[in-house]
């Protein structure tokens, strides 16, 4: 979810008013923009491929969506904002020319900075983050730049932009190690480096104010820092798609403002925090594709997550059985615990998932009847996965006896059909379990793609409510 925020002057020395930008601020009489700021984005703009702005006589007063300004006490008007890219359709910011584009080293003549933004602008033609951007430590609060092919390591000189609270590098081709230097940025509230090629460890983050803080899909090892449960205001931590390795550190109990912790796809060994009963708010909460050894899921380690919506503990070397405390997750949508090695029945307690709509309890040792009603199975249909469990079968005193289609949908036979079943029944179980097994392995980081989005969606509007108070 590509976004940014323009982040509010509170608590930062300015010389400047906030007054409106646009209408008739903008014409009165002897208003007028800085001349030497007015050149500087002219050499912008070219560098980007927008030639056309050196027609404008005054850029503020004939102003473009993606460019802002604000007026000082003299009223003369500076730069505090630039937007490039077409991040949707529905935006006007200025496109630029992918072949030839550049950063151009003026922007370090806008003394008044307070957003910079450049979506997609240098992807035919791959350069470096300019380390000339941590001249623009005094005013800078937010730095995005999101798919523009980036290469090389991450400047150290941006650990200079003291006043920075988002930096995105989202999505560009950048290597080396997270530069130590960032962590001199102590308000900064969102941090995302994700699906770049970034390699060593995680340093130890102790952002008081950090609400994000997104890592996904990078090449980083070690082990999840300790200090990430300094990290209070966390509302999102991913860390999923690395190399990380050895345990869930116990600290990650004390962020109990976290809504959304990805740390799937890693090497984790385990095991499982004995508890994640501190973490309040949390919505969703992946660990799926970490081999934990030797792990079971302990009695009470989802006691009081009550707005917990997304449990995914896929292949990870599970074993044990699955204990009837899930079964009180009343807000759960989404279960997966498929690709383990759990065993005994599955818990009476799961009758009481009245929201659950996709439940995986595929390829595990599971056996006994399965406790769910008629109404609860169809609601969930090839979102019920159950095959590859030898033991389990579905009682018909549940109301489903004659609706041989969901049964097999779901992957198992009736209690009291022997294994064999008739040649129509287990040529029908064997089909829908290989299509099954075949969609599983090619879309399962997709099939619960609409309520992550959901609950992504909510971080945002939360998190742009509350970096703008």
């Amino acid at each position: 979810m590509p976004f940014t925020v323009i982040m509010s002057d509170s608590g930062v020395p300015s010389a400047l008013v906030d007054a409106p930008q646009i209408g008739s601020s903008m014409n009165n009489n002897g208003a007028r923009t800085d001349k030497h700021e007015q050149e500087a984005v002219y050499d912008i703009m070219k560098a980007t491929g927008n030639g056309w702005a050196t027609d404008i006589p005054d850029v503020c007063r004939g102003r473009w969506h993606g460019i802002e300004c604000m007026p000082d006490k003299d009223n003369v008007y500076h730069i505090v904002s630039l937007s490039f890219g077409a991040l949707s359709d529905d935006t006007a910011f200025p496109i630029c020319d992918p072949n030839r584009s550049f950063i151009s080293p003026s922007i370090t003549k806008l003394h008044h900075l307070r957003g910079l933004f450049f979506y997609g602008c240098l992807t035919n033609n791959p350069q470096p983050i300019p380390s000339f951007l941590g001249k623009l430590g005094s005013t800078l609060q937010t730095l995005v730049l999101r798919e523009n092919g980036h290469v090389g390591p991450i400047p150290n000189e941006l650990g200079n932009l003291t006043r920075l609270r988002v930096l995105d590098l989202h999505k560009n081709n950048l290597n080396g190690s997270i530069p130590v230097s960032i962590a001199r940025i102590t308000g900064l509230r969102s941090l995302d480096l994700s699906i770049n090629k970034l390699t060593g460890s995680i340093p130890h983050v102790t952002f008081s104010s950090l609400n994000i803080l997104d890592l996904n899909q990078n090449l980083l090892s070690g082990f999840v820092p300790t200090t990430i449960g300094s990290c209070h205001s966390l509302l999102k931590l991913d860390l999923s798609h690395n190399r990380l390795s050895g345990s869930v550190p116990d600290s990650i109990n004390h962020l109990n403002n976290l809504v959304l912790l990805d740390i799937s796809y890693n090497s984790l060994s385990g095991p499982l925090p004995a508890s994640f009963e501190g973490m309040k708010s949390l919505q969703a909460l992946m660990l799926n594709a970490n081999p934990m050894v030797y792990s079971t899921i302990p009695d009470n380690v989802f006691d009081g997550l009550k707005d917990l919506m997304i449990l995914v503990l896929s292949e990870m070397n599970l074993h044990g059985p699955i204990p009837e405390s899930l079964g009180l997750l009343s807000s759960l949508r989404v279960l997966h615990l498929d690709g383990n090695r759990l065993n005994g029945s599955v818990p009476v307690s799961f009758r009481n998932l009245s929201n659950l709509g996709e439940l995986r309890l595929n390829n595990n040792e599971l056996t006994g009847r399965v406790p769910l009603g008629r109404e609860m199975a169809w609601r969930m249909k090839r979102k019920l996965r159950l095959y590859n469990n030898s033991g389990l079968c579905y009682d018909e005193r549940n109301g489903s006896a004659d609706d041989l289609d969901l049964l097999f949908d779901s992957g198992i036979r009736h209690c009291g059909t022997q294994n064999s079943g008739t040649g129509k029944t287990v040529q029908h179980v064997s089909t829908d379990t290989n299509m099954v097994g075949m969609a599983n392995r090619s879309s399962a980081a997709t099939d619960h793609k609409s309520l992550l989005l959901s609950t992504l969606l909510q971080l945002v509007i939360i998190f742009v409510y509350i970096t703008r108070q």
